[in-house]
């Protein structure tokens, strides 16, 4: 993989790490909690498992690619979950989750 195509990927990385926490935060504030509570509890794992490749890959770990293959996993699931609430964070957190699942899935197909 070139470093380009890395860069992407972390871009990707950073961006839905970002996101997920903002959209973590921002759905503690919604006056339902319980109607976002799993989209609350897989944004905090994706963030973590976006940072977790990040790490990864910026140490050139020799697990990076089963780590990014779980990333993938991950943002797609919080993708479908973010997606079934119209809060424009869940929203933007959705897309961002769809974009790095599928900078992971290059990663590991490289």
């Amino acid at each position: 993989m070139n470093r380009d195509s890395i860069e992407d990927t972390i871009s990707a990385i950073i961006d839905c790490m970002r996101t997920s926490n903002h959209c973590f935060s921002k759905s503690l504030q919604e006056e339902d909690v319980l109607m976002v509570k799993e989209c609350i509890r897989l944004t905090r794992e994706c963030s973590d498992i976006c940072a977790l490749t990040l790490n990864a890959l910026e140490t050139d770990s020799a697990f990076t690619k089963p780590i990014a293959a779980l990333c993938a996993q991950v943002c797609d699931t919080c993708a479908v979950e973010c997606g079934r609430h119209l809060h424009d964070h869940c929203q933007r957190c959705a897309e961002a989750c769809l974009r790095c699942a599928e900078a992971c899935r290059n990663l590991v197909a490289a």
